[in-house]
């Protein structure tokens, strides 16, 4: 009897390995993964598409330290180091032409320097091997700001060195008893057909004592003072003899 029952156990443990095997077999291999590299994963995000070209509703981006634009009436000294017979003093003309001796007319307003001299290489290949030349502004329009409104002398005046808003006022002689000088106005042509406005408090400046928001001005800033509202209505109001005071 002792005997049998082994046997029976032997059975089930023989049977019960068997089928631990045949699972074994049965069950799908463990899927790997493979490390993938940033580079080789297809990207989520569509590729990044260039800047678009300014056009007249978005103003161009200014440039860092940008070069000299030419224009009209400004003299340039064209030399010729290896042929100077070619050498001459030419004026941008009021449509943005010069005149070259030998090589035509060539529209040189708004270009830089080195790239009138990239195009006048190309005009004179024509007559000259790998022309060699310079260029020398000899007369160009000078830095300037221009300051408006209630100001004693209104002008056009010479940018000279840095210069802020409230000096440039002083320069142009200072405030009248007319002007709101708590919402002076600022110009600044940031591209072809953009103009920046900037409004600056420099009644609140010079209470304070404070000119750490004074604007310093760029080439080509305009400046205005608009008029008080009292000075507005001043010579409507009835004279009665006596004095009177109101804050601007």
């Amino acid at each position: 009897m002792q005997n049998r029952i082994l046997r029976l156990l032997a059975a089930f443990v023989l049977i019960g390995a068997g089928l631990g095997i045949s699972a074994a077999q049965d069950k799908p291999p463990k899927e790997t993964k493979t490390a993938v590299s940033p580079a080789d994963e297809p990207s989520t995000t569509d590729p990044a598409t260039p800047e678009p070209p300014p056009s007249k509703d978005r103003p161009a981006l200014q440039k860092r330290n940008p070069r000299y634009l030419v224009r009209s009436s400004d003299v340039l000294q064209i030399s010729f180091p290896v042929t100077p017979e070619f050498d001459q003093l030419v004026t941008v003309q009021p449509d943005g032409y010069i005149s070259l001796h030998g090589a035509g007319d060539i529209y040189v307003e708004g270009k830089t320097v080195p790239e009138i001299i990239e195009l006048l290489k190309g005009a004179y290949a024509k007559i000259l091997h790998e022309p060699i030349i310079d260029i020398l502004l000899k007369d160009f329009e000078k830095p300037y700001f221009i300051v408006g409104g209630q100001v004693t002398r209104p002008g056009k005046y010479d940018l000279r060195g840095d210069t802020t808003v409230t000096e440039a006022v002083q320069i142009a002689g200072g405030f009248t008893e007319k002007s709101k000088h708590s919402k002076v106005v600022i110009y600044r042509r940031v591209s072809e057909g953009w103009v920046e406005v900037k409004e600056l408090d420099v009644k609140k400046m010079l209470a304070k004592n404070d000119l750490n928001e004074d604007i310093h001005l760029h080439p080509g800033d305009m400046i205005y003072v608009p008029q008080n509202g009292i000075s507005k209505i001043k010579s409507f109001l009835p004279s009665t003899g006596l004095g009177m005071s109101m804050p601007f």
